[in-house]
């Protein structure tokens, strides 16, 4: 259990330079605007947001990126159990895309820089998660967009997403500590925007990861590393052995890949992710993330690990109504006795929305509870079934 904002776990970051350890720091928020409770907000959604196609976002490589109560029984925060002096148990949460401001030209009605400008609170945007985040040992969410203040957007590419770097205090209040990064957003304002947005983090102490750039966290003294890639040809995959190469090398005790890939709004994964995903655990990886499809893809396993292929949208900021509102998070709990990882099928999925509202996103991601939670799961069921993964009702895998 991480407790209030976490600052349980000790942070490094490894690039090509070697070795940089993170200390945290607080950061002032943006500017407020006059107060609107988002809580009882009932105006209707703008016409060109009510449609039942999404909002469209073109990605980086010139295609298009469209985005896409109470939790079941049993998946909430587990209770703490005593354990024997030399186990540990380490529970890792995973979502999908988070982004953390709105599109260069999006109408500010309703969009989440509005939101944030109007919240009194800063935990608002995870308040409905915190509880199931505060209550792992490390949450990992892929930030897509920057945060920077640089108006310098990239060439040719018409949306760009970005946030104010104040805005990263929300991860923090939402007990969020590690973020991947390698997508086709994270130069939409140059290399200036992807640096303003790691010194936000740093100041946070947030860890990152993204191309060669791998991330540790450490927390009850297991070392924890992943690797952040943006799948789009085979120099991809060299990306990914190397970085997992790298944290062996270093001698973590768990490895995390995180996999920017797919094709958007496909609810099943290509051909060349099943491969890749499989490459990955081959390499060394316990886990591989997936996401930027914005909706939900299967969860298939592989040599007693499992492979995420779309986690979908989160807390999305580029889309004011997705019209598939549907998400999930994914849990895995690692035992470790006598600091050796055991053989661990204990995974979990918690049914979710992106938004506490039917009707538009509010950017509040929502555990689903009762027929709505079950529908979800059976949408995660219909979409893993190829790979013999099911999930019982509360969100457990099926033995």
């Amino acid at each position: 259990m991480k407790g209030l904002l976490r600052r349980t776990g000790r942070i490094f970051q490894i690039g090509i330079c070697g070795v940089l350890f993170l200390t945290a720091c607080g950061q002032g928020a943006g500017e407020v605007a006059p107060v609107v409770d988002y809580r009882n907000l009932a105006e209707p959604i703008l016409p060109s947001e009510a449609s039942s196609v999404p909002e469209s976002v073109p990605a980086a490589g010139g295609g298009v990126e469209s985005a896409a109560g109470e939790s079941p029984s049993g998946s909430a925060a587990r209770e703490t159990e005593t354990e024997p002096d030399n186990t540990v148990t380490i529970t890792i949460s995973a979502a999908g895309d988070v982004t953390m401001g709105n599109y260069d030209g999006q109408d500010y009605a309703y969009s989440f820089r509005q939101t944030a400008e109007q919240i009194e609170d800063e935990g608002y945007f995870f308040r409905n998660v915190y509880d199931l985040f505060s209550a792992d040992d490390m949450t990992l969410v892929n930030l897509e967009g920057v945060l920077t203040h640089s108006e310098e957007k990239k060439e040719g590419q018409t949306y760009c997403i970005k946030g104010d770097p104040s805005y990263v205090t929300f991860l923090t209040h939402g007990s969020v500590e590690c973020v991947s990064m390698a997508n086709n957003h994270r130069l939409d304002y140059g290399e200036s925007g992807s640096q303003e947005t790691v010194e936000a983090l740093e100041q946070e102490g947030i860890t990152y990861a993204y191309d060669s750039y791998v991330g540790i966290y450490e927390t009850k003294g297991i070392r924890i590393g992943y690797v952040s890639v943006r799948y789009w040809g085979p120099g991809m995959e060299q990306l990914m052995k190397d970085g997992i190469q790298k944290l062996q090398q270093e001698g973590v005790d768990l490895i995390l890949a995180c996999c920017h890939w797919g094709i958007e709004r496909n609810y099943y994964p290509e051909d060349y992710q099943r491969d890749f995903g499989k490459q990955c655990i081959d390499w060394g990886a316990d886990l591989v993330i997936g996401h930027h499809p914005h909706v939900l893809q299967g969860i298939e396993e592989y040599q007693g690990k499992y492979i995420v292929y779309s986690l979908a949208n989160f807390c999305f900021g580029a889309n004011r109504n997705p019209s598939d509102k549907d998400t999930m998070i994914f849990q895995q709990t690692f035992t470790f006795v006598d600091g050796v990882k055991q053989e661990s099928t204990d995974i979990r999925v918690i049914p979710c929305s992106v938004s506490s509202v039917s009707d538009r996103n509010d950017y509040c991601p929502t555990p689903a509870a009762g027929s709505e939670a079950q529908r979800i799961l059976d949408r995660i069921n219909e979409y893993s079934r190829d790979f013999g993964v099911q999930f019982d009702t509360d969100g457990s895998v099926k033995k």
